[in-house]
């Protein structure tokens, strides 16, 4: 007879039956990790063990698989090591050891769900130097669009309080007036302050758009640095041009970090949403961030007042971007302090930077809704984007250009700036046209 014996499929049969078991135990052990599980564990585990190889951490964190070791500066004197773990279903988990001489510092555990070819964050654990979880974050959708940051206790369970990530759109209608564009890390648009003052389309939409995530809601938050730590910047410099410019129709872009080649759509789109005023409170230093949207500039009957940046360098001889654009409808500025001294900080250059104006100590509204106070050149930018808005206001058929000429013949020599620091001079007080 052909084939495996009696006694050989009785031990197939065997090793099938155990494999299977196996399987369901540790699909169930699976099914019983939840996120908090897993970041937990990994600190447990690896915080406090920096002389651990992703390999090894891989065998000590079950059901995980290596993606990605990396040492900065390098592999001899690290001060963070992160390392990204595969898990079951797709998911991921990221650690990472902040370290000084060598001594865990701060340990970082985040846990990030499969969703289609995407990762969504979910969960981030922070430790101290004695790896005791010390607060979490955690990443809730709630009804489309809503998206929530929770701020948690050291447990992982107990909520402190909750900010908002995204949310739909407030209603209302179009307010009329000069349309301004902000470009920036989005806008906390359901504020009282904002509410009433969004440009909206026919239907009563806002027009304005989220480049970064390609989606209709543009809310305040720079996820560069993580998805748990956003950087609110947006809503800040929007209630500077709320306060000095209150007529203007406001159109909230946020900027398309992941792919700047999308500056050129932000361009276009503000050209079709008819808005006459860009303010840019951005930078890099990379030009190649920027052709894509010179080229669509040039030609446009659009304004763009950009920052020059708070590097505290001569941007003629360093330059950043936008700011060093030769573009004939880009006005470039910086900030000086209430006396028209170059601010601290902040960035010049003779051929390169137009205008400097006070924005030092400026009183602002942040994505709270709470008072502050802020300075730098990129709150320059919503001061000069308010004069452009009330010179266009008075006269709606003023050109780019024609605009500019008018925004620059309004700026004097500083009697207090040592340096030749700017091409036009500083405009001592921007809500005087």
């Amino acid at each position: 007879m052909n084939g495996v014996g009696t006694t050989g499929v009785g031990f197939l049969i065997a090793v099938y039956m155990s494999v299977c078991s196996s399987v369901s135990a540790q699909t169930t052990e699976r099914e019983q990790l939840r996120p908090v599980d897993w970041v937990r564990q990994a600190v447990a585990k690896v915080c406090g063990k920096p002389q651990l190889s992703g390999l090894e951490i891989q065998e000590i964190v079950p059901q995980s698989w290596l993606l990605n070791e990396k040492r900065q500066p390098n592999s001899h004197s690290p001060v963070r090591i992160t390392i990204r773990l595969a898990l079951p279903e797709g998911d991921e988990l990221k650690l990472e050891s902040r370290l000084i001489n060598g001594l865990t510092r701060q340990f970082r555990a985040s846990y990030s769900k499969a969703d289609g070819v995407k990762l969504q964050p979910r969960l981030l654990a922070i430790a101290d130097g004695n790896c005791v979880i010390q607060s979490g974050r955690a990443i809730r959708h709630g009804a489309n669009p809503w998206i929530f940051l929770d701020q948690l206790d050291g447990d992982l369970e107990t909520l402190r309080w909750s900010e908002t990530l995204q949310a739909p759109w407030p209603s209302g209608s179009d307010p009329g007036g000069v349309r301004v564009a902000l470009v920036d890390s989005g806008l906390a648009y359901d504020l009282p302050l904002f509410r009433d003052r969004l440009a909206r389309d026919l239907n009563g939409v806002p027009i304005g758009y989220d480049f970064w995530d390609l989606d209709p809601w543009p809310y305040d938050g720079d996820t560069s640095r993580g998805a748990f730590l956003p950087i609110r910047h947006g809503t800040a410099v929007a209630s500077i041009l709320a306060q000095e410019a209150p007529f203007a129709a406001l159109v909230p872009y946020r900027y398309p970090r992941p792919d700047m080649n999308r500056m050129a759509d932000i361009v276009q789109r503000a050209a079709n949403d008819q808005i006459r005023i860009l303010a840019m409170p951005l930078g890099s230093n990379n030009p190649d961030d920027w052709n894509g949207f010179a080229n669509a500039l040039k030609d446009q009957n659009i304004l763009a007042i950009v920052s020059a940046g708070n590097n505290g360098r001569n941007i003629d001889q360093a330059p950043v971007y936008p700011a060093a654009l030769p573009l004939e409808n880009i006005i470039t500025v910086t900030s000086a302090d209430n006396f028209g001294r170059l601010a601290s900080g902040s960035n010049w250059g003779r051929n390169t930077v137009d205008i400097m104006l006070p924005a030092e100590n400026l009183t602002v509204t942040d994505f709270r809704g709470a008072s502050g106070v802020s300075s730098g050149s990129s709150y320059a930018v919503p001061r000069l984007a308010a004069l452009a808005a009330r010179l266009l206001r008075k006269d709606p058929e003023l050109s780019a250009k024609d605009l500019k000429a008018r925004i620059m013949a309004l700026a004097t020599p500083s009697p207090f700036e040592t340096r030749d620091a700017v091409s036009a001079g500083w405009i001592p007080d921007p809500t005087l046209d």
